[in-house]
Formats: structure tokens, C-alpha cells, sequence
């Protein structure tokens, strides 16, 4: 049994940004089958040990390639680029900071509302909106291989991610 590193190489999809998200589900499920325990029962426990890793490094590969920001975070990883730097640039962006403040007021303040649940889903749909067109914005960044930008925009996704998070959390919240 042999596992690449390369978590794109795991499911034989192509290093990029932009998947075919169906596809990576269908590979995923068919390494599940391939690496379940239960096919290695009466195998050696050597055999099982590495059944076992392996297993865990499809889940992870999975887990980080499914989800937008942990995927333009390992594609920023692949081609070198410290992650440190994504943390202190979007504070060169000073209108993006205040969107984020104002965004963030918004959230707060959706308690207090006549109709929580509007509010809630405006917020919501404007992050989902932003965050759709980051994604877009780190696809071009990392195509025409400007990293630098690329570490704004995934610095930015990791707003907008976080921000949709917590609307969720705030709708259970409110649903309770």
C-alpha cells in the first residue's frame, strides 16, 4: 500500500483551486471502502496499522480539500508561501476593515431587531456573497501566481468564513 503526500495526488485530482467537487466526494467514498477496517480483520497488524493511517490521511486530505479556505491554505502551503503572512494582510486594507467592523456590529445587533431572522439572513447572504467572490478572486491570485494577493484574499476568506460560522451559531441561538 502506497499514499502520496500530496493530498490532491490522493485522489488523482489536479492541483488547483477549482475541484469538481462531486468527484472529489465519489473518490473519497471509494478510498473509504478501499482502506475500512473491516477489510483488514484478518490481515496482519502491520497491515492494519497502515490501513488505519492511511484511512486517516483520506479523511484529512478530504476534510481540508472540501472546504475552500483549508484548501487555499494548503495550495498556499504547496507552493511555499508562509502562512504567518496571511494574518497581518488585511490590515493594510483599511475599507475591508471597516466593512469587517460594520459586519460585525450588524451580527451583534441582530438580538435587539423587529425580525431577527431577516436581519440574520441579510448578513448572511452578503457574507456568502463576499465569500463566493474571494474564492473566485484567490482562483485568478493563485493562477496568475501572485502570492502576495493571494495571502490577502485567503486572509479575507478566513473573515468571511469565521463570520458565516458564527450566523449559523447565532441562528441556533435564536431557534433554541
Amino acid at each position: 500500500m502506497e499514499i502520496s503526500d500530496n493530498f490532491f495526488e490522493i485522489f488523482g485530482l489536479p492541483v488547483s483551486f477549482d475541484l469538481d467537487m462531486s468527484l472529489l466526494s465519489d473518490r473519497y467514498r471509494t478510498m473509504q471502502r478501499q482502506f475500512h477496517p473491516d477489510k483488514y480483520a484478518g490481515k496482519s497488524a502491520r497491515e492494519q496499522r497502515l490501513a488505519e493511517q492511511y484511512a486517516a490521511t483520506v479523511n484529512q486530505a478530504y476534510n481540508e480539500l472540501k472546504s475552500p479556505l483549508l484548501r487555499a491554505q494548503y495550495l498556499l502551503k504547496l507552493k511555499g508561501v508562509d502562512d504567518a503572512a496571511n494574518e497581518t494582510a488585511i490590515t493594510r486594507d483599511p475599507g475591508f476593515l471597516m466593512e469587517q467592523m460594520g459586519l460585525r456590529e450588524a451580527l451583534s445587533e441582530v438580538r435587539g431587531a423587529d425580525d431577527p431572522y431577516a436581519e440574520l439572513e441579510n448578513i448572511n447572504e452578503n457574507a456568502v456573497s463576499h465569500y463566493g467572490r474571494l474564492q473566485h478572486e484567490f482562483s485568478e491570485n493563485l493562477s496568475s501566481g501572485e502570492m502576495a494577493q493571494a495571502c490577502e484574499t485567503v486572509a479575507k476568506m478566513q473573515f468571511f468564513s469565521k463570520l458565516i460560522s458564527e450566523i449559523h451559531e447565532l441562528e441556533h441561538e435564536l431557534d433554541e
